[in-house]
């Protein structure tokens, strides 16, 4: 697990921890790493969780199936992001999504018995890591009401420029690349794949933005 240790450091669970540090309280934390083939199920509707999950290599898509087989794209994860955090409470019951592997992929395991109690050994950074928990808590939250804002523009032009919107504040430019490839994309924003391409060649032709696959341009 040494070898993940870099991504680790810079994940916001152990900001503030040092290498050594981390890799003393992999044991302390009963840490241990599943690897998932591309298209491999890391986690399945209906499961229970007791653990705390960080991606440290590939990349995950929580998505949603309903009956008919109708998918909706919850979220795309990378290596460093957190997850499973929302099913970990006595009381959450089951999953409610799918997260499934997109490219081979590390997911590592932490225990959050070990992680909410003060190991015997007393790690100097544990208190830090059970704030820092908390605090990417929050971030998750901040970023579900974003995705919900998107979600509540009534027409697909709408949803569109809200999210487009939000991704050049967050990369600082009008020019960006976004994580979905089109299919991607409308299940993000829960549309019709066709009609949000007609939607996207429309903002085009009327100088709102220029796109090359997942690049985009805002005008």
């Amino acid at each position: 697990m040494k070898q993940y240790i870099p991504v680790l450091r810079k994940t916001k669970m152990f900001s503030g921890v040092g290498d050594e540090e981390i890799e003393s309280m992999l044991s302390c934390l009963n840490a241990r790493v599943q690897h998932y083939k591309k298209g491999e199920y890391v986690l399945r509707t209906g499961g229970h969780l007791r653990d705390i999950l960080i991606l440290v290599e590939g990349s995950l898509h929580i998505q949603k199936d309903d009956y008919w087989g109708n998918r909706s794209l919850l979220g795309q994860l990378g290596a460093g992001e957190m997850f499973g955090e929302a099913y970990v409470a006595p009381e959450s019951g089951a999953l409610m999504n799918d997260v499934v592997a997109v490219e081979d992929s590390a997911v590592m395991f932490f225990d959050l018995q070990r992680l909410l109690t003060t190991c015997s050994s007393a790690c100097r950074f544990h208190a830090v890591v059970v704030q820092n928990l908390f605090f990417a808590i929050s971030e998750k939250n901040r970023k579900l009401v974003q995705k919900l804002g998107h979600m509540s523009k009534r027409s697909t032009r709408e949803k569109l420029i809200s999210y487009l919107s939000e991704e050049a504040k967050r990369q600082n430019g009008a020019r960006f690349s976004i994580p979905f490839n089109r299919q991607q994309l409308a299940d993000f924003l829960s549309v019709d794949r066709s009609a949000m391409s007609n939607e996207l060649c429309k903002m085009r032709d009327e100088g709102l933005l220029r796109f090359h696959k997942n690049h985009f341009e805002l005008l």
